[in-house]
């Protein structure tokens, strides 16, 4: 996904913006019975009885844990004496996290951002990281709650989560763990090929979506008004035109190779550098499931091959290539490889699905705020286009390293 981050834009792949993808009960997902179940701590006498969690924010406008609301969250957890807690200032600023060194070990503690709180779509995504988690896949385990062995626990409206700590680096950017990159989101493939949940996943991804062609709209809109010469509002235009014809093109292509026609299956939706953690070039852990959805694998692949292969560079998007690393492309795939094989079809849809998905990643922010991180959309969109035509040039020989 890309990144605002300035330290983030050349990391091998871009991580993720803000994303535009789209009834309180209290439980959680029991982690002995697999089904939701009550976990939600008592009020405590003298305590007003409040309507949301604690918010209190930082000074960089993260939000932070209140001492109240650590004190009785922690109380439902069994981790031994604690011997210290920091802020973990990672990812989103509207989830706080904390990391806990107690006897029992290193932990993560995070309350989940507003909007990615619903405890149906939490417990689905429990399910998923449990049975991964029975099968030695590497992620890092939820811990339960003391009382109900629950994987979530809700207080004033917010649901907590705690995991094991696992420690571990960046994406190295090497071929060796590009190649484990690979192989890894095979992995889950396999493993996933046929579970099932009682929970419902979602189904929309970035082919196809008419979310994507209005973003677009709205981004000409949005940005015309704001233009302030003529020549700027005609190459605007023109630059909006040619994303919009190669985002259809592209979903025209893929569809024309079956797509809506091969198998489902729960698929990451969301596998990119950011979301691993690397030792010694190896995959130790990944992270992140709440994009999780039913669809055909090659979404993933492609997004994929995408993000490990982009390249970018500083705030300059002017100066940024519009190739990919083909080495890294090709050992992306290589690893894939080294589990399952994808089919001809699933192959020729790779450059398309990478295209649509490039297209999709610059959309929603651009059309939401006229920028993307601290960059401008004008200048954003046309780094967006030089890629784009580069792939659909490139997508023959693209298609020739995804057959081996």
């Amino acid at each position: 996904m890309f990144a605002s981050a300035k330290g983030e834009l050349g990391a091998g792949g871009f991580c993720r913006a803000e994303r535009a993808w789209g009834a309180f009960v209290a439980g959680g997902f029991a982690l002995h019975s697999g089904s939701m179940a009550v976990e939600r701590p008592e009020r405590v006498e003298g305590q007003p009885s409040g309507t949301g969690a604690g918010q209190a924010k930082s000074s960089g406008g993260r939000e932070t844990f209140t001492a109240e609301e650590l004190t009785i969250v922690m109380s439902h957890f069994d981790i031994g004496v604690i011997d210290s807690i920091v802020e973990y200032p990672r990812g989103s600023r509207k989830s706080p996290k904390l990391l806990i060194v107690a006897e029992q070990g290193k932990f993560l503690l995070k309350r989940r951002a507003r909007g990615k709180d619903d405890p149906f779509k939490v417990a689905f995504t429990h399910s998923l990281q449990l049975y991964l988690a029975g099968k030695q896949f590497p992620l890092p385990h939820l811990v339960g709650t003391r009382r109900e062995n629950n994987s979530m626990l809700q207080w004033r409206n917010g649901v907590y989560e705690l995991f094991e700590y696992i420690p571990g680096q960046t994406y190295p950017q090497t071929l060796e763990s590009t190649f484990d990159s690979g192989r890894i989101l095979s992995l889950y493939h396999k493993l996933l090929e046929s579970f099932k949940s009682e929970w419902q996943p979602p189904t929309g991804s970035y082919h196809a979506a008419p979310a994507v062609e209005q973003g677009l709209k709205s981004i000409q809109t949005s940005l015309t008004a704001g233009a302030s010469r003529g020549e700027d509002n005609a190459e605007l235009i023109q630059l909006v035109t040619f994303l919009l014809a190669s985002y259809r093109h592209a979903a025209d292509t893929v569809e024309k190779l079956g797509l809506e026609t091969w198998p489902r299956q729960i698929v990451h939706a969301d596998w990119h550098p950011g979301n691993m953690l690397y030792r010694d070039n190896h995959v130790v852990a990944v992270i992140d499931y709440d994009s999780a959805r039913l669809l055909p694998r090659i979404i993933d692949v492609a997004n994929g091959s995408l993000q490990f292969s982009i390249l970018g560079g500083d705030d300059d998007v002017s100066k940024w290539p519009e190739y990919v690393d083909e080495s890294r492309f090709k050992r992306f795939l290589r690893g894939y490889d080294e589990v399952m094989l994808l089919s001809q079809a699933e192959c020729r849809a790779i450059p398309w699905l990478m295209i649509e998905a490039l297209i999709a990643e610059a959309v929603f922010p651009i059309a939401a705020t006229g920028t993307f991180g601290r960059v401008d959309g004008l200048p954003f969109l046309q780094m967006v286009q030089r890629k784009v035509a580069w792939l659909q040039k490139s997508s023959d020989r693209l298609v020739e390293m995804a057959e081996g």
